[in-house]
């Protein structure tokens, strides 16, 4: 799995796992998502995962780097998607 693939896949972990928010994002902590056993399965090294997506500002966490233990309670925020802003603001009107 190439890098753009596993930030779709965490994408997607992080919409299965998280709470919506009011305005299409998702929240969820660093510590449901890394002790969930299909994130373990999925993904070979999921601070990696989480970085690359920050860098490709995909999503915001505190920090730069995450470990287990230590920041379990940091919360991970998915960005909403352009579609789902949007589909907010029809909604809305």
């Amino acid at each position: 799995m190439n890098v753009e693939e596993e930030v779709e896949r965490l994408k997607e972990e992080i919409k299965r796992l998280g709470k919506p928010q009011d305005d299409g994002s998702y929240k969820v902590t660093f510590g449901v998502l890394f002790n969930d056993d299909r994130c373990a399965n999925i993904f070979e090294a999921l601070v990696g995962t989480l970085r690359a997506a920050k860098k490709r500002k995909v999503l915001t966490y505190d920090g730069e780097l995450l470990l287990q233990g230590v920041h379990d309670n940091v919360e991970i925020l998915l960005k909403p998607t352009p579609t789902a802003t949007s589909a907010e603001a029809v909604t809305k009107s």
